[in-house]
Parts: structure tokens; C-alpha cells; sequence
């Protein structure tokens, strides 16, 4: 590909923060990039910026709606962006790439790129989960919405399967009305292909967890993004026994923050040691005394000292503890989480909860379950294919041949 700029290809890598792990993934493939061969800028709202230790690529604050605005439409099964949201993050899309004039962006959930990048005509490249992808054998799951709680998930689910096409559509309706309104033409009317429209597709998975079938030559498996923030260990991190399991306890950005008392109640019946990363996203009045605290954790160190990952069932997670060897109880909370952890079942190396019908028998019984040497020896059997992907290099590779 022939580059706008007279030196190294400008390469811009855009995050969508209403979750971190978009930012993260987008930060790790940022620093896998060689400062020396290509000029890498990173464009995110500052939200999560802080979480980085340090980095050599030159950052672009953006705007991003809030989260919590973000989890609201998720719970309520709306679309997650209006039109005028998405007018609006065109236009500060485009200033960015007139300001920065990069050779390639690269987007994570940073969907308004679908219709920015074309009218700059700048190639543009989607990372998203294989999941997501029209060329997937997905089983879409009827996410916690009010038809779920009335009705039940068995009698929801199949209700869903026969409106989800229609329901994929509506959510598809707000961006191709927004490439409309720039003289772009529709992509289909499917959700899928919104998530993930791109000139290059790029999967943060392996098929030996998300299988496709017939992918187009645009689309790439570059593996699992593993991201860890550096802050640096708590005090107590040394003093933890050395006599008994741990479990390590986080529910990231978007999990469901009110369990955790729940949670810490039932583990403190069994003879385990807890850490709990709080995402400073709550304060307990009352703490185990089998429970250590931080707001944040290092993610890999946490997670290889771990037997028991507890998370969000999100795939940023989740995959650090299969590379890692760990299995997975997953509270998830929307669809996405929900399609990662049906993954990890299938595999055997997870256990999949919905937020919104755990309560401390079903956190019992899935905590016991877990007892059973099966899953750790799943999550092993993962992480020995994990061991022979390297995400960075297959992502450099494919940067290396779009700029040869």
C-alpha cells in the first residue's frame, strides 16, 4: 500500500472506552508496533489512560459516551448509539484523521470509523471478536432484558431466536442511517456486519475457541490481546498464605459490582484465599478474613498465581486465564459477555452465570463445581494452544504486509 507521508506510515489505533478492554487491546497492539518503522498514535477518551505505565506512542483524547450511559442501553436492549451520537463521533473522527493523516486506522469498537475512514478515504481496519462475525457458528443467547426476567431465559431464548434477526437489524439501523446522511451506502442490515466492517477484519480470538467458516481473505485470527495494568503490587501481596488455593476475584469496568458481597460471602466457606480487584467501583463495610483488597491488579501476575479466575466473562479476562491455565466462573451481565463465556463452557474450562439470577445457592454451587479437576485440566489443554499463538506477531505481520 502506497503511504500518504513521505517517511514511516502514520498509524492510528482508535478505542471506543466505554469498557476497558477495548482501550486495553488497542494499547497493547499500539506498544507491539516498531516505533522505528511506523509513527503509531493512539486515540481514546482519557478514562483509562491512567492504567498505562508508560508508552512510546503519541495520544489523542477523544470523546466517548459514559459508561454507564453505555451499560443503560445494553440493559435495555436498545441500541447502544443513536444517530446523533454517531453524527457527533464522525465529525470528531474526522478532525482527528485531518489532524493526524494517518496511512491506516485501526478501530476497536470505535464504530462511527465505518463511515469516517471512507469519506477520507483511509484504509481501515476493525479489530472485534470472532463471535461477532457473520462467518461464525454463533448461538446467540437472549441477554437479561425485562422479556427475560417475565418470561424466563428457556421461554425468552426462544422467542429471540425467532426475533433476532429483526432485533440485529434495528440495532443496525442508527450507523447505516448515519452513512446515509454522508452520502455513504448502507452495509447490511445486520449487526454483525456492523461490528465488523472493515477493509481488514482482525480477530482478537482463535478458532480453536470461536470456529468460522469461509472467511473472506480480509480477515484475519490475530489471537487473544492480553492486557495487564502495571500498577505496581500491594503490600500484602507477599504475605499471602502459601497453604491454600487462591481465587482471584474481579469484576472489571462493567461487571456486576453488587454481587460482590455476595460473592465474598460464599468464598469465605471455603478454604481458600481471596483477591479482589475492585476497579474502585466499590467500598465494603465489611471484608472477609480470608479477602485481600486492591482497586486495581497486575492481571497476569494476579491471574498465574491464581486456581480460580471470577470475572465480568469478559474475553479481555478471560483468555489472560486460559493463557494462564485457569478456569473461568463468569457473571455476565449482556451478550457479549454472554457469547465469550458459552465459548469457554463448551471448552469445559468455564462456568457461566447471568448476573441477574445469581444469589449466594447458585454462587455456591457453581463455586463448588469448580472443585472438580476437569476444568483446571480444560484450561490447561487451552493454554498450551494459546502458547503457540503469538497475537503481537501475527498483528505485526499483517500490518507488514498491508504497507508492503
Amino acid at each position: 500500500m502506497r503511504t500518504r507521508n513521505n517517511c514511516r506510515p502514520i498509524i492510528l489505533l482508535v478505542a471506543e472506552a466505554v469498557t476497558l478492554a477495548h482501550f486495553a487491546r488497542i494499547a497493547s497492539l499500539a506498544k507491539a508496533l516498531d516505533p522505528i518503522k511506523y509513527q503509531v498514535v493512539v486515540a481514546s477518551d482519557p478514562r483509562y489512560i491512567g492504567l498505562e505505565a508508560s508508552h512510546d506512542y503519541t495520544f489523542y483524547p477523544i470523546r466517548s459516551i459514559p459508561s454507564a450511559k453505555f451499560a443503560q442501553a445494553l440493559a435495555q436492549g436498545k441500541p447502544l448509539y443513536d444517530v446523533e451520537t454517531l453524527i457527533r463521533y464522525t465529525e470528531d473522527d474526522l478532525a482527528l484523521l485531518d489532524n493526524v493523516k494517518p496511512d491506516l486506522v485501526i478501530g476497536d469498537f470505535r464504530l462511527s470509523l465505518a463511515v469516517s475512514a471512507p469519506l477520507r478515504k483511509i484504509p481501515y481496519a476493525a479489530v472485534v471478536n470472532a463471535y461477532w462475525s457473520p462467518f461464525a457458528d454463533t448461538i446467540y443467547p437472549v441477554p437479561d432484558l425485562l422479556i427475560t426476567r417475565i418470561l424466563g431465559v428457556r421461554l425468552a431464548q426462544k422467542l429471540f431466536d425467532v426475533v433476532r434477526p429483526v432485533a440485529f437489524a434495528l440495532h443496525a439501523k442508527p450507523l447505516n442511517r448515519v452513512r446515509r446522511h454522508f452520502g455513504l451506502l448502507p452495509l447490511e442490515s445486520d449487526l454483525r456486519d456492523i461490528y465488523s466492517w472493515g477493509d481488514y477484519t482482525l480477530y482478537a480470538d482463535v478458532p480453536e475457541v470461536v470456529p468460522t467458516r469461509n472467511l473472506p481473505a480480509h480477515h484475519h485470527y490475530i489471537g487473544p490481546v492480553l492486557w495487564s495494568t502495571q500498577v505496581p503490587l500491594p503490600v500484602w501481596w507477599h504475605d499471602l498464605p502459601r497453604d491454600k488455593p487462591v481465587v482471584f476475584l474481579t469484576l472489571g469496568s462493567s461487571g456486576p459490582v453488587g454481587l460482590l458481597p455476595t460473592l465474598l460471602n460464599v468464598l469465605s466457606q471455603f478454604p481458600v484465599t481471596v483477591i479482589v480487584a475492585t476497579a474502585g467501583k466499590i467500598e465494603l463495610a465489611a471484608k472477609p478474613a480470608n479477602a485481600y483488597f486492591s482497586n486495581y491488579l497486575p492481571m497476569d501476575i494476579a491471574t498465574q498465581r491464581s486456581q480460580l479466575l471470577i470475572c465480568n466473562g469478559g474475553s479481555l479476562a478471560t483468555y489472560q486465564a486460559l493463557a494462564c491455565g485457569v478456569p473461568v466462573i463468569g457473571l455476565c451481565c449482556n451478550m457479549d459477555q454472554l457469547l465469550n463465556m458459552s465459548a469457554l463452557e463448551r471448552l469445559g474450562a468455564g462456568l457461566m452465570l447471568r448476573a441477574s439470577e445469581a444469589n449466594y445457592t447458585s454462587l455456591m454451587k457453581a463455586c463448588t463445581k469448580m472443585d472438580s479437576p476437569v476444568y483446571a485440566q480444560a484450561a490447561k489443554k487451552m493454554s498450551q494452544v494459546l502458547k503457540k499463538t503469538d497475537s503481537l506477531c501475527r498483528f505485526r505481520g499483517i500490518i507488514g504486509k498491508i504497507f508492503n
